[in-house]
């Protein structure tokens, strides 16, 4: 069963249940399609899309030529030319992550997958094997993982099969690596090069192997945090990859957070409603609480932490730098994830508290846990996991802040206008993240590569729910509000 939206409010008829102390708050029907569109537009800066200029012929620029040409990898509409040939922003973005965290990918089939603008992500191995075979030069790629090519007169590259294999399979890779074992480390070499050639497992990894998700789109979103280059102006910050439980560590010096960071976590702040929740949670001692009451209070309480998503994207102080229809695109893909992470985090005490007591007065039949599906159980045991992952690191509200900007601006996410816009944003809050973090919990060197690592498994959770049956989202959050209020209330 696939939708896109929430369960519908008000259903089941719990609306003026009698065992609730007080009536439940009225609020507008949940937005549909255009997830409340019209309030975004009343403060519209605009549109302020940057366009691609590099010349695709003499006298020509990309604007005036791309209408008529279409990437070589996916055939969707091309933005310009990117590390040598002729591509859309997409498959630019995916070949340069690829590349700079050294991906290795395996195709199901038969190394033949259909390219297209719709299948492009279904197999990496093959978008990858395309885009070599059609002439990108990963040499094009800037050492320092920041935009713009190398070298823009660099055109398409032929390369042998043999070559292109050796990169297929990573070989290339670990021949990189032995050499900088063997040699060391050049003052050439970007910080994201040494440390993801380190032979100390990384976060990533080490996910990877032990929870053997074998998802293109979870992995895609992992990459996209991970493995990012560190700027010339950010180098006193350590990259992801260079944490390691193993690794040796400089001892930890005392240092200032940059002014910048400080303000712009403030700004985050500044747009954040963190007081609790409206919805009445409360109920009578000894009433029995219905499948169809639980579930419209979960209705309400999704409700008013989507309204509060819509209120805080307003206030963000990037607000006028990407369009309304940026806006709408990147709600309607990451609402489900938004009100997830705030759940865990910042409104987990009434979560956790008030709404496990309600919970905790309905009863499911024996149908209702007969027929509890398969997914239900993997969401139930990965957010439990989540849970605890959380409720050991006391995730503060500023990282809270810098999590959810990170999350929310997502430039891999169909349909956006500006994702070179959006790529450069989620950056910069992902170093103002790392920036706090290392300056606050000094003693915590792995406390930034954890706080990431729980974003991609928020995703990948968010995703799954929209499979459960909805009658049975009642049955869901009674056995994980539960368990995490027992454990926790043993330690």
């Amino acid at each position: 069963m696939e939708r896109d939206e929430r369960p519908p409010s008000g259903g089941g008829g719990g609306g003026g249940s009698a065992g609730f102390l007080e009536p439940p708050a009225a609020l507008p029907p949940p937005p549909r399609n255009g997830f409340c569109q019209d309030e975004l537009a009343e403060l519209d800066p605009g549109t302020n899309e940057e366009t691609d200029s590099l010349t695709l012929g003499q006298g020509h620029t990309a604007d005036d030529r791309t209408e008529q040409r279409t990437c070589l990898i996916c055939g969707d509409r091309a933005t310009g030319l990117h590390y040598g040939i002729i591509s859309c922003e997409g498959c630019k973005g995916f070949f340069k992550r690829s590349i700079c965290n050294k991906r290795v990918y395996r195709c199901s089939r038969d190394k033949n997958c259909v390219m297209s603008r719709k299948q492009r992500n279904r197999c990496q191995y093959c978008r990858l094997l395309k885009c070599l075979q059609m002439g990108m030069n990963r040499k094009a790629i800037r050492e320092d993982g920041m935009p713009g090519g190398r070298n823009k007169s660099i055109g398409p590259v032929q390369i042998s099969e043999e070559e292109i294999e050796r990169i297929m399979s990573g070989q290339e890779f670990e021949e990189e690596a032995n050499h900088w074992s063997n040699h060391g480390d050049s003052d050439h070499s970007s910080p994201g090069n040494r440390a993801s050639e380190s032979n100390q497992p990384s976060p990533g990894s080490t996910l990877s192997s032990s929870r053997s998700v074998e998802l293109n789109g979870f992995m895609a979103f992992r990459e996209q945090y991970m493995g990012m280059s560190v700027p010339p102006h950010y180098q006193y910050i350590p990259h992801l990859f260079s944490y390691s439980g193993h690794s040796p560590l400089l001892p930890p010096q005392a240092r200032s957070l940059d002014p910048q960071s400080y303000s712009l976590i403030h700004q985050l702040l500044l747009a954040e409603d963190l007081e609790p929740l409206g919805t009445p949670m409360l109920i009578e001692d000894g009433y029995s609480v219905t499948q169809a009451e639980l579930f419209a209070l979960l209705c309400r309480l999704a409700d008013e932490l989507l309204f509060r998503q819509i209120a805080w994207i307003k206030k963000l102080p990037f607000f006028c730098e990407l369009s309304i229809k940026d806006y709408t695109c990147l709600l309607s893909s990451t609402w489900q994830e938004l009100i997830l992470l705030s759940s865990l985090t910042v409104y987990s005490k009434q979560i956790f508290g008030e709404l496990a007591d309600v919970t905790a007065k309905y009863s499911p039949s024996d149908e209702e846990l007969h027929r509890f599906s398969d997914e239900g159980m993997e969401v139930i045991e990965r957010l439990i996991y989540l849970y605890h992952k959380f409720h050991q690191l006391k995730v503060s509200n500023e990282e809270y802040a810098c999590m959810k900007a990170i999350n929310f601006l997502n430039q891999d996410i169909r349909g956006l206008t500006s994702a070179s816009q959006l790529e450069q944003l989620n950056k910069r809050y992902w170093y103002i993240c790392q920036d706090f973090t290392e300056y606050k919990y000094t003693h915590q060197p792995n406390r930034f590569p954890d706080l990431m690592m729980c974003l991609p498994e928020i995703r990948y959770i968010a995703g799954k729910m929209v499979n459960v049956p909805l009658e049975q989202l009642p049955l869901l959050f009674k056995v994980v509000l539960h368990s995490c209020k027992t454990s926790v209330g043993k330690e």
